[in-house]
């Protein structure tokens, strides 16, 4: 059951860096409104909102890794019990 547990928390962590970053990148790189999209224009190019970009990209890859992999495991589970240790 550690093992659920552990996965769990790698997926809720990789979500919620993604959910973070995400608000920051768009309160601070890409803000609402017309003077958000003139912002935007020069701020997205900036080497703080690249790196945004690139750690939304790693954290989605791993939290739907987690996710798949989860799922994957609870199929495999369905399919062979007893084969669960």
């Amino acid at each position: 059951m550690e093992f659920l547990a552990k996965g769990v928390l790698s997926a809720m962590i990789a979500y919620t860096t993604h959910y973070g970053v995400a608000k920051l990148y768009n309160h601070y790189c890409v803000p609402d409104g017309l003077l958000g999209y003139i912002h935007g224009l020069v701020s997205s190019g900036s080497p703080v909102c690249q790196a945004g970009i690139s750690l939304l990209g790693s954290t989605q890859v791993s939290y739907s890794t987690a996710v798949s992999m989860g799922v994957s495991r609870l199929v495999l589970d369905w399919f062979t019990p007893g084969a669960a240790s």
